[in-house]
């Protein structure tokens, strides 16, 4: 379980010495559920989001418990390190939008005519409640010859889901290198 401490006062000044410390600063939000200003460890923070095997994340930010999904994150421009994260809490029955991330597996049959897989598409906006939410898309790439493609049409979505990205945009593909 990811541990967090709650941010007393938002202003910049205490932003800064909290990223001067090795911390990240986070927004904990849902509907329904009142807004939460936190920070991490930034180590401990990219373990726990390397190491999760679900959509949600198991956090304690003061004497609260909650699972919640990565909404977004913002990178430093120079040296990569993650500066800011929107966490969305994972409230059963309440239909939200979540990102689900895309994996891909298998050789693509157009690496061996000159084509090189484009990946295009990271995650994917899904609608719908959290316990019917994939943990992830698995494209199967090994069928994709040059030119070839997986649009978002092509991929199957649990019941009570909605893909919100619209469905003639690709996925992942492969074109011709050079």
């Amino acid at each position: 379980m990811l541990e967090g401490i709650i941010r007393e006062s938002i202003g910049k000044s205490d932003a800064k010495k909290l990223k001067r410390d090795g911390y990240l600063i986070a927004n904990i939000y849902a509907k329904g559920v009142e807004n939460i200003n936190a920070a991490f460890k930034q180590g401990d923070f990219i373990k726990a989001a390397r190491a999760k095997e679900a959509l949600t994340l198991d956090i304690k930010v003061g004497d609260k418990e909650m699972k919640v999904a990565i909404q977004e994150y913002q990178l430093h421009p120079v040296n990569g390190d993650i500066i800011h994260a929107d966490l969305r809490v994972a409230v059963s029955g309440v239909v939200a939008d979540y990102l689900v991330p895309v994996q891909t597996t298998g050789i693509p049959k157009g690496i061996k005519n000159k084509g090189v897989l484009i990946i295009s598409k990271r995650r994917l906006k899904v609608r719908g409640a959290i316990e019917n939410m994939p943990q992830n898309f698995t494209l199967d790439v090994s069928d994709l010859d040059r030119e070839d493609s997986i649009l978002v049409r092509n991929l199957e979505v649990p019941n009570d889901c909605k893909m919100m990205d619209r469905a003639d945009v690709s996925v992942c593909g492969v074109i011709k290198a050079g």
